[in-house]
């Protein structure tokens, strides 16, 4: 055994007689890795075992491999980075900045699923032929997911979304050049006016990011009641619950779907419901909530402002067959009041590509969808439309007029 396996050979054992749990305890582990290496070295000073160049590095070797994640913790400890994906042992990718590159790091087999048992350790969530999906939450607030084969063709597929430093508000967003300024009032007066907002866009597009920006508008007054798949929002607001699915135990039994806590969550007493994300069914409990008169945002999977409208209008569908498309298109038309669009393109800039509004008005079946902002060489312009319940921007005392010509905000 070479001198880094023979530590960590002794440090694992260490680990394991002080009857610690390395990712629980750091502090301890660092500990018992300082003694390990005093001990290697008086030993290595004998001649009984290699010497030694870098005890400084080899330490964070140690304790990314005891108590962190081995070859991928420098991934994991770069803020540069923001996902690490696992296709094979021998392809491991990283994205910086929304642009992926293939990583120098090669695996075994062996490697990846000691990884993925090490992460799954602390979430208590499990992986097997029954159940070869998982989605968790690490220790350090990443999203981990990860398929088994044979639902994959031969190994298993890793992919780690990190929990960055996001933007807490929407001007965190205008310095990043996502959206001006004037785009950015608006929606904050949107924000402070109640008026519920979906922001949709592809994966990676940004949406969990600009959702967490939006809700630095809201007032430090008001209770939020989140409602995620797994957390990622991690708000910073005065008062606010944050709810997360959980996935069926070995019985098949205890499963807790998002339809089920977006129905919870109203009965907490929310000012303001906000929904990780929308897929199926719990879309129709989210209309209804938002119908009557209950303020929220959530994010969708669309490719346009105008077909993440029809889409909200047909995922209710999947809540049975007694819900019908002319029950859910009048629902959707008087719930949703402005959709915002984000896209990242190849070189991984992420824009507001357009900001709509639904004036609560259907023709043809087909719900009035205006451009309040529209993207035009490059930069998002002001465009002709104007947002629904003008009303609800006067009892906030918000001229919302005002603000689109470019006028003063406040009323």
């Amino acid at each position: 055994m070479d001198a880094i396996a023979l530590l960590e050979h002794d440090v694992r054992e260490r680990v394991r007689h002080a009857g610690i749990d390395p990712v629980a305890d750091p502090t301890t582990t660092r500990s018992l890795i300082t003694d390990a290496l005093k001990d290697y070295e008086r030993q290595a000073l004998r001649g009984y075992v290699p010497a030694i160049a870098d005890s400084h590095q080899i330490a964070k070797s140690l304790l990314d491999s005891v108590a962190g994640f081995g070859p991928l913790q420098p991934y994991l400890d770069d803020p540069e980075v923001e996902e690490i994906w696992i296709n094979s042992p021998s392809q491991v990718f990283v994205a910086r900045s929304g642009v992926a590159e293939l990583t120098p790091t090669v695996l075994s087999a062996d490697d990846v699923a000691r990884l993925v048992e090490q992460m799954l350790k602390s979430t208590g969530r499990r992986l097997d032929l029954s159940m070869p999906f998982v989605d968790a939450m690490l220790p350090d607030g990443s999203r981990l997911h990860v398929v088994i084969p044979d639902i994959t063709r031969a190994h298993m597929a890793v992919n780690i979304r990190k929990f960055v430093a996001r933007a807490a508000h929407l001007t965190d967003l205008v310095a990043r050049g996502m959206l001006p300024t004037s785009a950015a009032t608006f929606l904050d007066a949107c924000v402070r006016a109640g008026l519920n907002i979906v922001v949709a866009g592809a994966t990676g597009a940004g949406k969990t990011t600009f959702l967490r920006a939006l809700t630095g508008s809201v007032s430090p007054l008001e209770r939020i009641v989140t409602v995620e798949e797994v957390f990622e929002l991690n708000l910073t607001h005065r008062d606010v619950v944050a709810m997360q699915c959980r996935s069926a135990n070995l019985e098949g039994s205890g499963e807790i779907s998002l339809r089920r806590l977006v129905k919870e969550s109203l009965r907490m007493r929310p000012d303001r419901v906000i929904v990780g994300e929308v897929r199926e069914a719990e879309s129709l409990d989210l209309l209804l909530a938002l119908n009557s008169g209950m303020p929220g945002m959530a994010t969708i999977h669309a490719n346009s402002a105008k077909e993440a409208v029809t889409k909200l209008t047909t995922l209710p569908l999947l809540a049975g067959e007694n819900v019908t498309a002319q029950f859910v298109v009048p629902t959707v038309a008087q719930a949703v009041d402005i959709v915002i669009h984000i896209q990242r393109d190849r070189q991984g800039h992420r824009t507001v590509r357009e900001i709509a509004a639904l004036s609560g008005r259907i023709e043809n079946d087909a719900i009035e969808v205006g451009t309040v902002f529209r993207q035009a060489q490059g930069q998002l312009v002001r465009a002709d439309a104007y947002p629904p319940k003008p009303e609800q921007f006067d009892r906030v005392g918000i001229d919302v007029a005002s603000i689109l010509n470019g006028g003063a905000p406040w009323a």
